[in-house]
């Protein structure tokens, strides 16, 4: 380009020198009408030059700025690998780009698994969260298995929590379709043509036996989608046996709970927002302190009440039909070990545990039933008892209001990270993460014995035990139960009262 304009600079000077010749020619020429004529001729050829000369300028000066616009637009993709030993020649764009670290972390999606489609899976969970959890990571596997589309599950919104919430209210739902799509095809929706099918009432709903082997589905299930085209698993807590499956049916389903169900942005910003404000003052233990209405209402357990809560909690018991179980002995179960811990017993078991009575402790947990009055001796023995209404302010929570799912989730996080973990309760929650905590590397999780504790607080109660001994013993008993590796329980015969595959899934654990 450059060698292109030193020509047309010679031209230009040609061009004058010419038209400088001929007018000079034309003027030093004899006169009459030869002279004449021959002006003429020069002043045409001296017009034609100076056209010539002003349209190679302006062609030149358009071929510039084409060649100029071309460079920067290159530039910004180019520049910095054929420029960048001229830094003054090129000044990357000011951009809002990740940071290098970041975009060397960015998550890479798995191609998707390709197989033919057998029909559509639609399920409809129920209870609270982590019952939900589980019922999700168990038909991912089912469908997995059967290799059907699934679409993505309904959230209950009808039990008692009466929680709206759905799937991508509380799940990152883009992330759990992205993040499994080699496994199986996740839809957020029936193609249209399937769901005018649904609309007019061309689908199949049941719900599949309770704790059944991966084959039940294959030999029950299956035919029945092929028929179909689309089934409806209208309850799917526990539907799927803890033992006995293959091994990749396992690990699919771990894949799906430690993976694939992440909770949404907002749900983990706000987690982590409660977690860097109790690291900031030390370690922390969360305690899962189930002593909430309804827990007490349908387990019956009424220790430490008074008459008039008796009373209300019965009433709420036969309010609801599902809840079968309406004649108990709140003595008999709690002696079983069939009770939530109270939050008076739970003082007593921490202290006796040798846990720092300075420790934060993170409570769990929805309203204690009884409140203060009985929250009174825990308080006493541990000062600094915190819930996240403590921590966040009424705007951050606000949008949580209502939302029982929500705020499990975020106490869920909560859980996950805190240095020790302790469950009042065997409840869906103590257990799930129980088996996350173990996952993330045998974090420490106290699992009471509530059957031996139930004794041992009697016996010190009465007086057959002195404090050293009472103490003793619990630490004895609790050794093995701290979130240790070990081998899931099996009871073949009675799979309901087997160790939960959630809880301890040894499988997917490296031990």
């Amino acid at each position: 380009m450059c060698c292109r304009l030193v020509e047309n600079c010679e031209e230009e000077e040609q061009l004058n020198e010419m038209g400088g010749c001929v007018t000079f020619g034309g003027v030093g020429g004899g006169g009459g009408g030869e002279g004449s004529k021959g002006d003429k001729s020069s002043l045409m050829v001296l017009s034609q030059a100076k056209m010539i000369l002003w349209m190679t300028r302006g062609m030149t000066t358009l071929l510039i700025w084409i060649c100029v616009v071309q460079l920067l637009t290159v530039g910004e993709v180019w520049g910095p690998r054929l420029l960048k030993t001229w830094p003054s020649c090129y000044t990357p764009p000011q951009t809002n780009l990740p940071s290098p670290s970041f975009m060397e972390s960015r998550v890479f999606l798995p191609p998707k698994r390709d197989y033919k489609n057998n029909g559509y899976l639609m399920v409809s969970c129920n209870g609270g969260l982590n019952q939900m959890r589980g019922a999700i990571c168990d038909m991912v596997a089912v469908a997995r298995y059967l290799n059907v589309t699934l679409i993505v599950p309904e959230l209950d919104k009808s039990s008692f929590w009466a929680d709206p919430s759905d799937f991508e209210d509380i799940f990152d739902v883009d992330h759990f379709i992205k993040s499994l799509r080699d496994e199986v095809r996740i839809l957020k929706e029936l193609p249209p043509r399937i769901k005018r099918r649904v609309e007019l009432g061309k689908l199949h709903s049941l719900a599949p036996i309770s704790w059944s082997d991966i084959s039940y589905y294959h030999h029950q299930i299956l035919p029945l989608i092929r028929r179909y085209k689309v089934v409806h698993l209208n309850r799917t807590d526990a539907r799927l046996a803890n033992n006995g499956l293959p091994l990749e049916i396992q690990k699919l389903r771990c894949r799906v709970n430690f993976s694939g169900l992440r909770f949404t942005s907002q749900i983990e910003e706000l987690g982590r927002k409660v977690v860097n404000i109790l690291r900031k003052n030390g370690p922390f233990l969360v305690l899962h302190l189930r002593y909430e209405m309804d827990m007490l209402a349908f387990s019956g357990c009424t220790q430490g009440c008074n008459g008039d809560e008796i009373e209300e909690l019965t009433r709420m018991r036969y309010a609801y039909p599902w809840w079968k179980e309406k004649e108990i002995d709140s003595d008999f179960k709690r002696k079983e070990g069939l009770c939530p811990m109270t939050p008076e017993e739970t003082a007593l078991i921490l202290r006796a545990l040798r846990i720092d009575r300075n420790i934060q402790i993170y409570i769990a947990a929805g309203e204690i039933y009884g409140g203060e009055r009985r929250m009174a001796s825990l308080a006493t023995e541990f000062p600094n008892l915190v819930r996240k209404e403590m921590l966040l302010d009424r705007l951050e929570l606000g949008f949580f209001q209502n939302h029982s799912s929500q705020m499990a989730a975020l106490d869920y996080y909560v859980s996950l990270e805190s240095d020790i973990f302790v469950p009042t309760y065997d409840g869906n929650m103590a257990r799930v993460v129980e088996g996350h905590r173990r996952y993330l590397g045998f974090k420490k999780t106290i699992r009471f014995d509530r059957k031996v504790l139930i004794d041992l607080i009697d016996r010190y109660s009465e007086g057959s035990l002195s404090w050293d001994e009472f103490s003793n013993t619990v630490k004895e008993v609790h050794v093995d139960r701290m979130g240790r590796p070990t081998r899931r329980v099996t009871i073949s015969d009675r799979p309901k009262e087997e160790e939960y595959f959630y809880a301890n899934p040894y499988e997917c654990l490296d031990s």
